[in-house]
């Protein structure tokens, strides 16, 4: 959660050794540790972490992305090339993309 905090992000990847194994939100910091009163400090990141990741390939457009993050109601996706993950897309990413577009 510090993490997440200073550096401004609404969640990370969860990985073992070299393999990613999840992604760890916001949401289930609040859902699955402050909701339930689990103490933060001694909650493995294993415990409450979503998986698998659902994962878009990044030559998709952004109008795919919205519709998968909609339809499985996910606020992320992990972006792969040629089925390796690569990056991150968020809502919030579309949203300040969109917000940026030149406005006619």
């Amino acid at each position: 959660a510090a993490l997440m905090r200073d550096r401004n992000i609404g969640s990370l990847f969860v990985s073992r050794g070299n393999e990613v194994i999840g992604i760890l939100t916001d949401t289930d910091m609040v859902r699955r540790v402050v909701a339930v009163g689990l103490d933060a400090s001694k909650t493995p990141v294993e415990q409450i972490m979503s998986a698998p990741i659902l994962t878009i390939e990044e030559n998709r457009t952004l109008l795919d992305a919205n519709d998968m993050m909609a339809g499985s109601h996910l606020r992320h996706l992990g972006v792969a090339r040629d089925g390796k993950l690569v990056g991150m897309i968020s809502v919030r990413d579309l949203v300040v993309f969109l917000t940026n577009l030149p406005r006619k």
